[in-house]
């Protein structure tokens, strides 16, 4: 092996620093010559570096920056970061709170004083995009994460425009909380820039609405599709390819536009008059019905939450069917999943609820989604909850004092209260997504 390593230079010659006298050893203390202490005289100068042309090369100035990586003394060096606020303390940071004992969550996500971990932030999701509309999804108790996704977009003071989507993730599929999420979020965003709303008669209205709620389920299953995409490019493919359900509605003054894909539902309930379901679900309950069952019998069927129809790249179709409401009246719009309605179907029974709700909430629709979360999360809370509310054919509501609730608890706390309670058997609810080669079966 050749050894291209350079020899070392020679040490420079030692002399003494009186006489001149060369020096033999460097531990001299004394010059044999002259006799003068070694250690008195200074040292000798270190050699100065050449440039090319051989001078020496300008000393640069301080604080001129030509060494920035070295600190020099009475300047800067040129490339040193402009001086930024320092992060505040951890004592001055927000104080965390623990959902579970109230105590304080570390900087390490787990409560100090009884470990619990951070919650997931999809657990519980509020939106109040203005005073009119707002909607709360939640986890509920006996499902591990959310699948349950909303996206909501309103502007006016009063009831003037807005998109509302839910979405319900087919919870044995893959990446089904991705899936719901992604979904809503792609729909909402071509819902409130569309704009279009016919020539000004009530056919070319309805028509323009449905091209944009057609739109928005095109838009929802792109981006399912590309959650799909993913998984496939990780190599996790299967049966159970993501999925979810749909219901989204416009909102246009007096007018509300209304398309779903699935379970997931979308009711009216005015002040004075008669409550509607303003959607017809995709699932093997809607077929028995169509046949003559009754509705409270086909629900509590094992297989009543087996859907149709849904959004995914293996959907057989997912074009949402379509309801336009004109409202001449004040009422409340009302979106939710199966995790709400399982407990009232029925619009005279739902509506029950809903005017409890917003008793107890305020008379708002943030208070009263809430309220309807916790009355759900109390009857069991089998499923993921969401409640989007809209108040319609009135200006935006006054809030008013609620109503003392027993405990005073929020839904999240309801939730582990409401779990620790022993409850009477219920019907299993299980939803499939079915075609000739496809079965995805979701537990409601």
């Amino acid at each position: 092996m050749t050894d291209t390593t350079a020899p070392l230079a020679p040490p420079p010659a030692l002399t003494c620093p009186k006489c001149g006298t060369g020096l033999a050893d460097a531990g001299l203390a004394t010059c044999p010559e002259c006799g003068v202490e070694l250690g008195a005289g200074p040292p000798p100068p270190l050699p100065t570096p050449l440039s090319e042309d051989g001078a020496p090369p300008p000393i640069p100035a301080p604080g001129s920056g030509d060494r920035p990586d070295m600190p020099v003394l009475g300047g800067i060096p040129a490339g040193t970061p402009a001086a930024t606020t320092a992060a505040p303390a951890p004592a001055d940071l927000p104080v965390e709170k623990c959902p579970q004992c109230g105590g304080t969550i570390d900087t390490d996500g787990y409560c100090t004083q009884c470990g619990a971990s951070r919650p997931d932030p999809r657990h519980h999701v509020e939106e109040a995009p203005t005073a009119w509309a707002a909607g709360v999804c939640d986890r509920g108790i006996h499902h591990a994460g959310n699948e349950d996704a909303m996206a909501l977009w309103a502007e006016g003071e009063a009831a003037g425009r807005a998109a509302l989507v839910v979405c319900d993730g087919v919870t044995t599929a893959q990446r089904s909380a991705e899936a719901s999420e992604a979904a809503a979020d792609a729909a909402v965003g071509v819902l409130r820039g569309a704009r279009s709303t016919g020539v000004g008669v009530a056919a070319a209205r309805d028509a323009a609405l449905g091209a944009r709620l057609d739109a928005a389920a095109d838009a929802a299953s792109g981006a399912v599709a590309e959650v799909t995409e993913t998984l496939v490019a990780q190599g996790m493919s299967g049966d159970s390819l993501p999925s979810c359900t749909f219901v989204a509605a416009v909102v246009e003054e007096s007018v509300v536009a209304v398309g779903t894909v699935g379970d997931s539902r979308a009711y009216w309930f005015p002040d004075e008059g008669e409550a509607r379901l303003l959607t017809t679900d995709d699932s093997l309950a809607q077929e028995r019905i169509k046949e003559g069952a009754d509705r409270a019998e086909a629900e509590k069927a094992a297989d009543a939450h087996t859907i149709t129809r849904w959004i995914g790249v293996d959907a057989p179709d997912h074009t949402p069917d379509k309801t336009v409401l004109e409202v001449d009246a004040p009422g409340w719009l009302l979106l939710c999943t199966d995790g709400l309605w399982n407990y009232a179907s029925s619009p005279d029974e739902l509506g029950t609820q809903v005017r409890s709700a917003l008793e107890a909430g305020g008379g708002i629709p943030l208070g009263g989604a809430t309220e309807l979360v916790r009355w759900a999360t109390e009857q069991g809370g089998r499923d993921n909850i969401t409640a989007v509310l809209a108040r319609l054919g009135a200006g935006a509501p006054e809030p008013v004092a609620p109503q003392a609730h027993p405990a005073q608890q929020s839904p999240v706390e309801a939730t582990e209260a409401a779990a620790a309670e022993p409850r009477p058997a219920e019907a299993a609810t299980t939803e499939t997504t079915t075609t000739e080669t496809t079965t995805t079966t979701e537990e409601a």
